[in-house]
């Protein structure tokens, strides 16, 4: 049976995470409260801003962006700016 979560960006109880999706306080803070719908999500826009910002993931600063990024996305409940991405609707 898997593991359900209140989704803090879907605003609903849906699968979670298996296991934190990386090390700290953050990972341990996304698996607690962010379903894998909304964390693919999440990965194809980080996806995105990799791309079209050019970033090198070997440099911590970029890392470090992305990283804030992720938190200002699912806790700030912040849009995330980038050229020519027009979010997808919202399915009720």
């Amino acid at each position: 049976m898997p593991r359900m979560v209140q989704c803090v960006k879907l605003k609903k109880e849906a699968e979670g995470l298996v296991y934190p999706p990386f090390p700290g306080e953050l990972g341990v803070r996304i698996w607690r409260s962010v379903s894998k719908e909304a964390w693919d999500t999440w990965t194809r826009l980080q996806t995105m801003m990799v791309n079209e910002f050019g970033l090198n993931l070997a440099d911590p600063a970029a890392r470090k962006h992305l990283q804030e990024q992720c938190e200002r996305y699912f806790f700030e409940d912040a849009q995330v700016e980038i050229p020519n991405f027009v979010a997808p609707e919202k399915k009720d």
